[in-house]
């Protein structure tokens, strides 16, 4: 994370091997009672082409290192855009381009967030997303651009082989049944 003492630029956003998918690094400015940093902007990054409006918060607690929650995502026409963040502890999130017409389809990139770190991962919509905790007591917050639709909720196991996604750990067992049994991936 970069220390700073002005305000030239509030974030900065690198892009992924993902096409559409950024790390999101806050500026942070320090001065005698603390910091300040700005999350997101949706001034700075519609230069990307980033969708910004956000209709759903959720927090995400998870009481042991080594609990794994995805592969999710939400089918046309309720494709969620995300942006995650971990508030607490520390996680491996996960997002997979499920975009068909994409270059870089089925592709998976992964990245640390922590609380220590302040990191955050855009994932455009029609991606899969999943993280695994790596710290005990992690909790993540993430908000999205549509809103939760159970009839269009899918998901795929976190170790199915269409994806090969190396996780920098094996997942203990909290994983609930649900995302233990999902099926393989299937267009």
């Amino acid at each position: 994370m970069r220390v700073r003492d002005d305000l030239d630029s509030l974030m900065i956003a690198r892009a992924t091997k993902l096409v559409g998918a950024y790390i999101i690094e806050p500026e942070v400015f320090k001065d005698e009672r603390g910091f300040f940093a700005r999350a997101w902007s949706e001034q700075e990054l519609a230069t990307l082409g980033v969708e910004s409006k956000f209709i759903e918060g959720n927090i995400s607690f998870n009481k042991e290192v080594g609990t794994l929650r995805g592969m999710h995502y939400q089918a046309e026409p309720h494709g969620q855009a995300k942006l995650v963040s971990c508030t607490r502890g520390s996680i491996y999130d996960v997002g997979i381009d499920l975009r068909e017409d994409s270059a870089t389809f089925r592709q998976w990139f992964g990245i640390e967030l922590s609380a220590e770190n302040r990191l955050m991962l855009y994932l455009p919509g029609n991606f899969a997303h999943g993280y695994l905790t790596l710290a005990d007591e992690s909790e993540t917050y993430y908000q999205v651009t549509k809103a939760y639709a159970p009839e269009y909720a899918h998901g795929f196991r976190w170790d199915d082989p269409a994806f090969g996604i190396q996780w920098p750990t094996t997942p203990s067992l909290n994983i609930n049944k649900r995302d233990r049994e999902y099926p393989d991936f299937k267009l």
